[in-house]
């Protein structure tokens, strides 16, 4: 009994998600208001699932990045393009483990992991890509 802690593991999962999530979405310059919402929804969805499991918190970020990826799906099309894949097709990444902590996302095309969730700035700025 911690006395009045301010905030759960849980609540902390979710704004980790949330904030992981959204820098993603900045990296790739798709951060507008309704996307930013779809996040938010996802949060809301997420939040109920984690009270049910509260071992899944550590999923949390994964999750949200996958809902928000297929919601862009719908209205914006695939997020976030691969930035690795010079060639070919333009095709998304997908978060792996799909349930599991540490998630990143991975190009399955060139089996190469391109980010951590939260770090596709770093992977699309490109440390020294001219």
């Amino acid at each position: 009994m911690g006395g009045m802690d301010p905030i759960s593991p849980l609540e902390q999962a979710l704004h980790a998600a949330r904030a992981l999530v959204l820098a993603d979405l900045m990296a790739g310059r798709v951060a507008e208001a309704d996307v930013v919402s779809l996040v938010e929804q996802s949060v809301v969805e997420r939040r109920w699932w984690v009270e049910q499991w509260p071992e899944g918190a550590a999923y949390v970020a994964g999750l949200v990045a996958q809902d928000v990826q297929d919601a862009l799906l719908e209205r914006h099309g695939r997020w976030p393009l691969c930035p690795v894949c010079g060639t070919g097709d333009p095709h998304a990444l997908d978060v792996q483990p799909e349930l599991g902590p540490d998630p990143h996302w991975v190009c399955s095309e060139a089996g190469v992991k391109v980010a951590a969730v939260g770090s596709l700035g770093e992977a699309i700025g490109g440390a020294g890509a001219s």
